[in-house]
C-alpha cells in the first residue's frame, strides 16, 4: 500500500489522479542522543529517499501537480525558486523524465554549499534557467517564456492546495505505520516550514488520521511567503476543497488540525544561518547519521534538540520529518568550463 488517502476516500481518488513518482511508504528509524539531562531518542521520517532519483518532501507534491497538468495538456512546466531551490531542481528532474520541458524562474539567494551542484544538475539536465525577481520585469518574461508553449506552471514550493494533498496522504501514511507497529505514536513532530504546503497537507492529513500529534512548523523563510494567515488560508482552502470533491472529508477538518508556528528558529533569513542551526546540522551529521542542512532541515532539527534537551521535557515522543534529498547527484559543485543554459549572473555561485 502506498496512497492511503485513496484506499480511505476512493472518491476523492478518482477526482484527484497522481502520476507515482514517490517510493511510499518512506521508511522510519529511532535514533537516541546525549543530552545535558540524560539519553534522548526519536523517530525519524525519512522523505530523504522519497525517490530513488530524487528525494526530499517535493516529490510527494509533484504527483497530484504533474497529473492535473498532464491531464489539461500542458506541453512543459514551469516554475519558481532561487540559485539553489530544491523544488525547482525536483520538478525539473521529473518533468524531464516524464518527457516534458521544464522552465525555471529563478532569482538570487544567500550563498550555500548546495547551491553549484543544484546548478550543475540544472546544467546536466538542460533545464531553462530564467533569472528573475529584483529589478526584472515580471510581465515581459512571462510573455517571452511562457506565452503560447501550453506550460503548466506550478507555484513557488509546489504549494498549492493540489500539492498540499501530497501531504495529507503523508499524514495517513504516518497514522498507518503507527498502527502498524513501526513506531510509538508521535506526541510533536517537527517539520521544516517554508512555502507551507508540507506543513498544511500534513497537518490536514494528521487530522483526517484522527492521529492527535502536534505538529511544530519551524518556519524557515521570509514573512511574506510564509506567515500564519497564508497558512490557514491554505489548510481551509485544501479542507474545502478536499469536501467539496469527497463529501465523507469532514467538513470541519481545518479545524481539527494541531499545528504550533515556530519562528525562533529563523535565524535571521531564507538560507542565512546562525550558531545554534551549524551545531544541529553538526550533531544530525555527526552523531544521528541523518545528511541535513542549514537552509531548511537544520532548522527544524534545532527546535527539536531544543525542546528535548529542555529540563522541562517529559519524554514525550518526537518525530523529525527529514526533508532533505540524501540521494547523490551525478554531478559535482565544480565550476563549469562553460555555462550553457545557467545565466551568466548566477556563475557568482562558484567563485
Amino acid at each position: 500500500m502506498t496512497d492511503f488517502l485513496a484506499a480511505a476516500y476512493p472518491k476523492l481518488a478518482a477526482r484527484l489522479g497522481k502520476v507515482r513518482i514517490a517510493d511510499l511508504p518512506t521508511p522510519i528509524s529511532t535514533v537516541e542522543l546525549g543530552t545535558q539531562h540524560g539519553a534522548r531518542t526519536f523517530a525519524v521520517k525519512h522523505d530523504d529517499v522519497s525517490s530513488g532519483v530524487y528525494g526530499g518532501n517535493k516529490i510527494r507534491k509533484l504527483e497530484y501537480v504533474f497529473q492535473r497538468a498532464r491531464d489539461r495538456g500542458a506541453r512543459r512546466i514551469a516554475t519558481f525558486g532561487s540559485a539553489g531551490s530544491n523544488h525547482a531542481l525536483a520538478t525539473a528532474i521529473f518533468a524531464t523524465r516524464a518527457g516534458m520541458p521544464c522552465t525555471c524562474f529563478l532569482a538570487h539567494q544567500t550563498r550555500t554549499a548546495s547551491v553549484p551542484k543544484t546548478l550543475n544538475m540544472h546544467r546536466r539536465i538542460g533545464t531553462e534557467i530564467v533569472r528573475y525577481g529584483g529589478s526584472v520585469d515580471s510581465l515581459a518574461t512571462f510573455r517571452r517564456y511562457l506565452h503560447g508553449r501550453r506550460s503548466w506552471v506550478i507555484p513557488i514550493g509546489g504549494s498549492c492546495w493540489l500539492g498540499a494533498v501530497g501531504f495529507v496522504n503523508a499524514g495517513l501514511e504516518i497514522a498507518a505505520q503507527v498502527a502498524a507497529g513501526e513506531l510509538a505514536a508521535p506526541d510533536r513532530i517537527y517539520i521544516a516550514n517554508g512555502t507551507m504546503g508540507s506543513a498544511a497537507g500534513l497537518a490536514l492529513g494528521l487530522a483526517l488520521a484522527e492521529l492527535p500529534a502536534e505538529l511544530h512548523a519551524v518556519r524557515v523563510a521570509d514573512e511574506r511567503f510564509t506567515n500564519p494567515r497564508k497558512f490557514a488560508h491554505l489548510v481551509e482552502k485544501t479542507a474545502l476543497l478536499l469536501h467539496r470533491f469527497d463529501p465523507s472529508v469532514p467538513a470541519d477538518l481545518a479545524d481539527r488540525t494541531h499545528l504550533q508556528w515556530r519562528d525562533e528558529f529563523f535565524a535571521g533569513g531564507y538560507a542565512k544561518t546562525d550558531d545554534t542551526t551549524v551545531a544541529a546540522v553538526a550533531i544530525a551529521n555527526g552523531d544521528l547519521g541523518l545528511s541535513l542542512e542549514t537552509t531548511y532541515t537544520g532548522k527544524a532539527m534545532a527546535a527539536l534538540l531544543h525542546d528535548l534537551g529542555s529540563r522541562d521535557y517529559g519524554g514525550e515522543n518526537y518525530l523529525f520529518w527529514n526533508t532533505y534529498n540524501s540521494q547523490p547527484l551525478p554531478v559535482t559543485g565544480d565550476r563549469p568550463r562553460t555555462p550553457d543554459n545557467i545565466p551568466e549572473e548566477f556563475m557568482c555561485y562558484f567563485d
